[in-house]
C-alpha cells in the first residue's frame, strides 16, 4: 500500500502503549517520526485541547497514518498488520490467533489500564501497593495461560502481538518492584524478546524524549 508520507507517533517514552506501537513499527520496518508528549510535564501535555483533537480520550498513543488518527494501540498494530507487508503480527491459525489476541486483551484490558499513570496520580499514596496488587493478579492469570501456548515466544515459535504486549508490561512490572521470577514463562519470554533488535530499538531507555538520565 503506497503512502506519500510517513506515520507520525505521538506517544511518551515510557508509555507501554506507546511503546507497542514502536515494536510494530520496527518489526514491520516501517520508518516513522515521533511527537512526544510529556505526560507529566505542564500537568500533562496530553490534557491540553490540541491534544484533545487527536485522541479524546487524552492518552497516548496517537498515530496519524494514512489519513487517518487512531487512538489505540491494539487498533494501531491490527492496522499495520492489515496494510503493510513485513512479518506477520497474528498468525494464521485461527486458534493461535484467538490465543494471541487472549493474551493481548489479558494484558491490555486486565492489567495495563489499573496500573497506568492517570489510575495512579488518583490512588495517592498507595499507589506502588496498588500497582502491584493488580499486576501480580494479571501475572497469576497470564503465567499458567502462557506455559500452554508458548514455544520460543508468547504464542508458538513466532513473534506475535501478544509478544508486543508482554514486555512492555514485563517493564512496568520491574518498575513497580514486581518480583518477575515468580512467574518463569513470563520472565523466559521477556528475557529472549529484549534481546531481539526490534524490541531494543524501541525500548523506552533509547526514545528522543527519554531524559538523559534514563538513558541506556
Amino acid at each position: 500500500m503506497a503512502t506519500q508520507t510517513k506515520p507520525v507517533l505521538h506517544g511518551y517514552f515510557r508509555s507501554s502503549c506507546s511503546w507497542r506501537v514502536r515494536i510494530a513499527f520496527a518489526l514491520k520496518g516501517i520508518e516513522y517520526d515521533q511527537v512526544p508528549v510529556n505526560l507529566i510535564k505542564d500537568g500533562g501535555q496530553q490534557l491540553t485541547d490540541k491534544f484533545k483533537t487527536l485522541n479524546p480520550m487524552q492518552q497516548v498513543p496517537a498515530v496519524e497514518i494514512d489519513g487517518i488518527t487512531i487512538s489505540q494501540s491494539l487498533a494501531v498494530i491490527q492496522y499495520i498488520e492489515e496494510t503493510r507487508p513485513g512479518p506477520r503480527l497474528l498468525p494464521t491459525d485461527p486458534k493461535k490467533r484467538a490465543q494471541v489476541r487472549m493474551i493481548c486483551d489479558l494484558i491490555a484490558s486486565g492489567i495495563q489500564p489499573l496500573q497506568n499513570l492517570y489510575v495512579i496520580q488518583k490512588i495517592g499514596a498507595e499507589k506502588v501497593q496498588w500497582a502491584q496488587h493488580f499486576i501480580e493478579r494479571g501475572f497469576q492469570a497470564l503465567e499458567p495461560i502462557l506455559k500452554e501456548t508458548a514455544g520460543k515466544y508468547c504464542v508458538g515459535d513466532e513473534i506475535s502481538m501478544a509478544d508486543i504486549c508482554l514486555v512492555p508490561q514485563v517493564y512496568n512490572a520491574e518498575r513497580f518492584k514486581v518480583d518477575v521470577g515468580k512467574y518463569p514463562t513470563i520472565k523466559r519470554l521477556n528475557q529472549t524478546l529484549i534481546e531481539i533488535e526490534a524490541f531494543k530499538v524501541s525500548h523506552p531507555s533509547c526514545q528522543p524524549d527519554t531524559p538523559a538520565d534514563l538513558r541506556a
